[in-house]
């Protein structure tokens, strides 16, 4: 079960702002991944760093990832068609350089086309030119080996086509299927919180994600899963905004315990679109630990039950029924009373109560000394020398 985590971007804690800076402290982390955001036009000063970023990704197989722009008309007409493929074809580049698995691209708005076949169509046609010249990318000058030395023997880019989180816009799961199955080089991206939204909050329990899985397995035949995971504000099946995970009804612990209880057969790139970035990536971390570790618990309570049944002749379902039931006696036992408490205390014990008893006397005799300054009187002297006498006999104040 290869699962590897990792922020959609340099790490907000990432006192440097550049991408092997960023790498740096997500290895430090502990993290495998990281998805460079390439939203928005990409300046050519910018190659130098995904140079440098490519290298190291090289050297410590460390998993590189890119998001393309944000905005597309890819069902659009021919101007803008053409308009966002000029966006896309500067992150196919800087895809290259950086030596990035997957390739994330969104198809835009519906247009006037609107759904169906049609749509479908068009779409598979563009992503199918975009796989092309991805591959001849990859390949189209074997002098720049000795600079890109992952062109030679490796493999291009996959294309990812993400779900989207609107209505409005092209990216059901089932649409997104349909042009993969139909486009090779092209592989499905699951944005969990786009998904959850669309179908109008319907990622809740871990059956949900098998059943999610399960379609994509049958669909395409895959075992490898690129997803996109964060926290989401959404109303009448569309995406709002992404939040922190705790902030959401999109709960991560369910996809930890299908991970972990399911997914053996999983090879699987999860990234953190949260706004917490690298810090919601490690809460993902833990949270598949702790599903791990709660397997483990369950695995050796299992393990105990039919090794006493195999002692005493009972099944295992009437030793779990009795551990039940012990363990709901222990819940409904009656609190102690604050009386009940208080005798149960152990009592002082005699010798420091006398103790105590002897000293007040003293202490009192001693703010008297002080504050009065009248002549002594016989009795006055006569309890200062008891004071004195009891203070000599206790070593322990001086």
């Amino acid at each position: 079960m290869p699962i590897k985590l990792g922020p959609a971007g340099i790490p907000l804690s990432c006192k440097g702002r550049t991408i092997v800076e960023g790498m740096d402290d997500i290895i430090s982390l502990g993290l495998e991944t990281m998805e460079v955001q390439t939203v928005r036009m990409i300046a050519p000063q910018h190659f130098e760093q995904y140079w440098q970023a490519g290298v190291l990704a090289n050297k410590t197989e460390f998993e590189m990832n890119i998001h393309g722009p944000y905005y597309s008309e890819l069902l659009g007409n021919k101007v803008e068609r053409g308009r966002s493929l000029t966006k896309i074809e500067s992150t196919l580049q800087a895809a290259k350089t950086i030596n990035a698995r997957h390739i994330t691209l969104h198809a835009g708005h519906y247009g006037e086309m609107g759904r169906g076949v049609q749509a479908n169509e068009q779409l598979a046609n563009v992503f199918a030119g975009i796989v092309e010249r991805v591959h001849e990318i990859w390949h189209d000058d074997d002098d720049i080996y000795p600079v890109f030395p992952w062109l030679k023997d490796g493999t291009p880019s996959k294309i990812g086509i993400e779900t989207s989180g609107r209505q409005e816009l092209w990216g059901s799961l089932e649409e997104v299927l349909e042009v993969v199955n139909h486009v090779e080089g092209t592989v499905p991206v699951l944005n969990i919180a786009h998904i959850h939204s669309r179908g109008h909050g319907s990622m809740r329990t871990s059956e949900d994600y098998g059943e999610m899985f399960d379609q994509v397995r049958e669909s395409i035949g895959t075992k490898e899963f690129y997803c996109h995971f964060s926290g989401v504000e959404h109303r009448t099946g569309n995406a709002m905004h992404y939040t922190q995970i705790k902030k959401s009804d999109l709960n991560f612990e369910p996809l930890a315990e299908f991970i972990v209880e399911e997914g053996g057969w999983l090879d699987i790139t999860l990234i953190s679109d949260s706004p917490l970035l690298e810090h919601d990536a490690m809460y993902m971390l833990q949270n598949i630990e702790k599903a791990r570790h709660k397997q483990l618990e369950r695995k050796a309570r299992e393990d105990r039950r039919r090794s006493l049944a195999a002692q005493t002749g009972r099944s295992t379902e009437e030793i779990a029924a009795r551990e039940l039931e012990i363990a709901n006696a222990r819940k409904e036992a009656p609190k102690p009373t604050p009386e009940v408490a208080k005798a149960a205390e152990p009592a002082e014990p005699v010798e420091e109560k006398a103790d105590k008893k002897d000293k007040k006397p003293a202490s009192k005799a001693k703010k008297a000394s002080k504050t009065t300054k009248k002549p002594a009187t016989k009795e006055d002297k006569k309890a200062e020398e008891d004071v004195f006498d009891f203070e000599e006999d206790d070593d322990d104040l001086f």
